[in-house]
């Protein structure tokens, strides 16, 4: 079977076909350190990750590359506006951004390049484009020349004439036509700067990424570039320009890219009072998994509008999951070799299937509750909950649903089994006051009781 994906350069679905199969080399756009990282972030990091494990579940080589912005007109503002050394302001934001990896379950890249480190790189690109006719230097800065690549707009579909409208010049600038844009820009008074050609200055955001992806992928033409639908102009379109003029080579052979996130349908700002950092998330929720699963119900391209709602039904479905994974585990079954169950099967068949589908998630997660209904239906069956628990947690490793969770402190299984104990004496007793009593401490406690013909079970809430 093979991958298919929609490709936003041609805008059409294509299968996934490496330039030097099994070897796929994929850079992604990162963060740019200056303030907390927020769930529009976290949805990038997590839905790339994502995919990236699913290709290496499906043999693919992978080599993953995803940069950090530590310097920038964003990062140089926030430090004047705080009045700290900028050095300080990236370094507690890179902490920062590694303690949220670290709570959402996200794995690093295989390389995670700082722009501040790659500097010398950029000089001599920014260089080489220089020496090719396509960028200028007036006054300190270096600009490109757009008019001169004559396949600019091709990545967002614009052509010249409407980009031209769109855009205005500022005072300050040298540049010669209004839509070049900046390769290198020198350095005011106080800020920072490194030594280039053209005296003291610092790299513009756009050449970050082209030097970076190439540098770090070790080559010319990457597999796959991916980043949020936001980047496509006029950040990746630059990108291609610059990339495509200095080597004479496509600088990316497909180029994917995630939907935006609103909150309560309106764009995330902290004037509107609903910026939500991942630290706020997992302050309140204590559970990466929630935040995972919301984001699996829409297709990665799509737009995806988070509100609390949203977050409660994912957590019906992390429960309905896990309420399965406790029944196995509490029937005592052990069996780790059980396999070729058909209908198992066939639905991780199906699962696979969604997934080469351009990595549609709302139907590979349909899959695994599939899975889950049809085990409950098959519950007194062993070797069929045996096989499927296996399964189950296979699929879920490669979404990365680890099923773990903060657990509430205060109360340890003996007792809660001692709990319940006392609540079924006093249910024998008749003293259904008390019952109901036990019930309610355990669900402040975090611990749902469910009463069967065969006795009362429990398990954690989430």
């Amino acid at each position: 079977m093979s991958i298919y994906i929609y490709n936003s350069l041609t805008r059409k679905k294509e299968e996934l076909i490496p330039l030097n199969p099994p070897a796929l080399k994929i850079y992604t756009c990162g963060v740019t350190v200056y303030d907390e990282s927020h769930i529009g972030h976290a949805r990038s990091l997590y839905i790339f990750d994502c995919i990236r494990r699913y290709l290496k579940y499906r043999g693919f080589d992978v080599a993953f590359v995803r940069n950090i912005t530590d310097i920038d007109d964003k990062i140089i503002n926030r430090a004047n506006e705080l009045k700290v050394d900028w050095k300080d302001l990236v370094e507690k934001y890179i902490d920062r951004y590694y303690e949220d990896l670290a709570s959402l379950g996200i794995g690093k890249a295989d390389s995670e390049p700082r722009a501040t480190e790659n500097i010398p790189e950029m000089v001599k690109y920014i260089a080489g484009l220089i020496e090719k006719g396509y960028a200028y230097e007036s006054g300190g800065d270096v600009y490109f020349n757009v008019r001169k690549f004559t396949d600019y707009g091709k990545l967002s579909g614009q052509s010249i004439e409407a980009m031209e409208s769109g855009v205005r010049i500022e005072p300050s600038e040298l540049k010669k036509d209004p839509l070049d844009f900046a390769l290198w820009k020198r350095s005011k008074e106080g800020e920072p700067s490194w030594d280039s050609f053209w005296g003291r200055g610092r790299p513009g955001w756009h050449i970050e990424c082209s030097v970076m992806s190439q540098k770090f992928l070790n080559t010319d033409t990457l597999d796959i570039h991916a980043g949020g639908r936001d980047l496509i102009f006029p950040h990746h379109e630059n990108e291609i320009a610059q990339a495509e003029a200095l080597t004479g080579k496509p600088f990316a052979k497909y180029w994917i890219h995630h939907g935006l996130l609103t909150i309560n349908s309106q764009k995330m700002s902290k004037s509107l009072g609903n910026f939500v950092t991942i630290k706020d998330f997992m302050t309140k929720y204590k559970n990466a998994d929630l935040l995972k699963l919301f984001f699996l119900s829409a297709h990665y391209s799509h737009p995806i509008d988070y509100s609390a709602e949203k977050i409660e039904e994912a957590r019906s479905a992390l429960e309905r999951i896990t309420i399965l994974m406790d029944k196995i585990d509490k029937m005592g079954i052990s069996r780790s070799g059980v396999q070729g169950i058909g209908e198992i099967d066939e639905i991780k068949s199906r699962f696979i299937a969604a997934m080469d589908d351009d990595f549609n998630t709302p139907q590979a997660l349909a899959c695994v509750f599939d899975l889950v209904n049809v085990t409950n239906k098959n519950i007194a069956d062993a070797d069929f909950c045996a096989a499927s628990k296996i399964t189950i947690l296979e699929l879920l490793g490669i979404l990365g649903i680890s099923l773990s969770q903060e657990r509430k402190a205060g109360i340890s299984d003996a007792e809660v089994a001692q709990k319940i104990r006392e609540r079924n004496d006093a249910r024998k007793n008749k003293d259904f006051a008390l019952s109901d009593k036990i019930r309610k401490e355990l669900e402040e406690m975090g611990v749902i009781l469910e009463d069967a013909k065969e006795g009362t079970t429990w398990r954690r809430k989430i």
